[in-house]
């Protein structure tokens, strides 16, 4: 079987690894990189424009990043950390449009879209209120608008507008400099600049079979095969090799966690997944979808995922606007669109037993949720689409298949396992390994999250005074703290707002 060495291989060809992959890149030019790939192309999977919600997450709409505790006050520690994160990839992405302003081009992977909150009824309202004045009292938020007088929302949403009663409470939060990501196309623009370098390779139509730590080589052999017309002298269906590394990342999207058991590192024990498919519904009509510019938020449903928090997106891809209502949550097995519907049974495994009955046992309520949501008729989806824009009509749209997203799924002492709505990093003690478990927010923190998996994995390196200043200089704000600083945050957002044409 032939082998070939890398110095950092990276398992999927998502916007995780190309990120991870270009910081890498930027830090240490001389690293030899080979990203895998199963299917044909690179970010056909959850990074795909349509496979997720686009919606750069910076706490400015999404509501479940701001409950509401016991006493009612509201809770904004989780959307101010995720803003913070945003900004961090937003100063990644001007620092590589200031350094190759010929090849990338803000406008083809981030344009801007405002960001709104929509709530209706009194008591939804006064959650609203209480929200924006939490917000808005720090620096992040300083920008944010409210209204809840019928001219200004006609400005902002006209057609969640036309047609809605009169004598309904309605009230909306803005951002106008919120941001739409096409992370397909951000992932194809890094890989694209990568490739035009010899330390970097890509392998696609190349499924990894096995992951073994070599003990004493201070390194994991990853044993793969091609699986169709692969990049192989000559192409050979089934063709088996190997990979020596003495780092591996693994950022495979749901089958991250299929991997991670195969790895045996003893962190993996107790893990579990949870997956869960999305739909959405596209609209067709031209003229609806020029009376609507923004992504507009609201309440989630009873019972409902964080990952289905209603929402009416304007989207840009390929230069094109579109305008898409969900997601509709749904019930399935596989860990990826193009997976196996045995991925769930497959992932059980003695360690992780107690973990998945424990959260399977607290979270019924959630699995009874997404099999009706999976079974609604269109006739019921357009019926939740009228909640937003009261004059839908069925033949205006049409259901699409977004990604799918696999929770995480835990340890806990008190529940036996308990199931978690975000991102999870785990690394091998020795951080020779590393793992990217989780959904939402996910790409929008991309950055953040590989530079967590870096200073886990690399932490000699990122401690040198070579690799400091280079992060310093792709991120400005990096070592400090924006949620403290408001001076910084507004030096920082000056930059990347004008560089990445977000500016309103």
């Amino acid at each position: 079987m032939a082998s070939i060495h890398a110095d950092v291989t990276l398992v999927g060809g998502g916007i995780m690894s190309a990120t991870l992959a270009m910081l890498i890149h930027r830090l240490d030019p001389t690293l030899h990189i080979c990203m895998l790939e199963q299917l044909p192309d690179i970010a056909l999977e959850s990074s795909a424009a349509l496979h997720n919600a686009g919606t750069g997450h910076a706490g400015y709409c999404e509501l479940n990043y701001t409950p509401r505790a016991g006493n009612g006050e509201i809770q904004i520690e989780r959307a101010l950390e995720i803003n913070a994160a945003f900004e961090i990839s937003l100063q990644f992405w001007s620092h590589l449009v200031e350094t190759d302003p010929l090849h990338i081009t803000p406008t083809t992977f981030i344009n801007r879209v405002p960001h709104l909150s929509a709530v209706w009824g009194a008591q939804n309202i006064d959650y609203l209120k209480a929200r924006f004045n939490a917000l808005k009292s720090h620096h992040f938020f300083s920008h944010m608008q409210w209204a809840d007088d019928t001219q200004t929302l006609q400005q902002w949403m006209p057609l969640m507008l036309a047609g809605r009663p009169a004598d309904q409470p309605l009230a909306a939060t803005r951002v106008e400099h919120g941001a739409d990501v096409n992370f397909g196309a951000l992932t194809h623009t890094l890989v694209s600049h990568l490739q035009a370098h010899a330390n970097f390779e890509l392998l696609t139509h190349t499924k990894v079979t096995q992951l073994q730590r070599q003990h004493g080589a201070n390194h994991w052999r990853i044993s793969a095969k091609t699986t169709g017309k692969a990049q192989t002298t000559p192409p050979q269906r089934g063709a088996t090799f190997s990979i020596e590394s003495p780092f591996v990342f693994l950022g495979a999207g749901g089958s991250a966690l299929h991997l991670l058991q195969k790895s045996g590192i003893p962190e993996a024990a107790g893990y579990g997944g949870f997956p869960v498919s999305g739909q959405w519904l596209i609209c067709q009509n031209p003229e609806l979808i020029q009376q609507h510019h923004a992504k507009v938020y609201s309440l989630a449903p009873v019972g409902a995922p964080p990952m289905s928090v209603p929402h009416l997106d304007t989207r840009i891809i390929d230069g094109k606007p579109s305008l898409l209502f969900g997601p509709y949550a749904g019930f399935t097995t596989r860990f990826l669109k193009n997976g196996s519907r045995l991925d769930l049974m497959k992932s059980v495994k003695p360690h992780n037993l107690k973990s998945l009955l424990g959260a399977g046992s607290y979270n019924l309520d959630l699995t009874t949720y997404l099999v009706k949501e999976a079974l609604q008729s269109h006739e019921q989806r357009i019926q939740s689409l009228a909640t937003f824009v009261p004059l839908a009509r069925a033949e205006d749209w049409q259901l699409a298949h977004a990604g799918k997203r696999v929770q995480v799924i835990k340890r806990c002492e008190q529940k036996w396992g308990k199931l978690e709505f975000g991102t999870e990093i785990v690394a091998a003690q020795d951080g020779s390994l590393a793992a990217l478990l989780g959904a939402s927010p996910g790409a929008s923190v991309s950055v953040k999250t590989m530079l967590d998996v870096l200073e886990r994995c690399f932490p000699q390196q990122m401690q040198s005074a070579v690799w400091q200043d280079k992060l310093k200089a792709m991120i400005p704000s990096y070592g400090r703290s924006l949620i403290q600083d408001a001076e910084l945050t507004a030096s920082v957002r000056q930059r990347t707002l004008t560089t990445l044409k977000l500016a309103p």
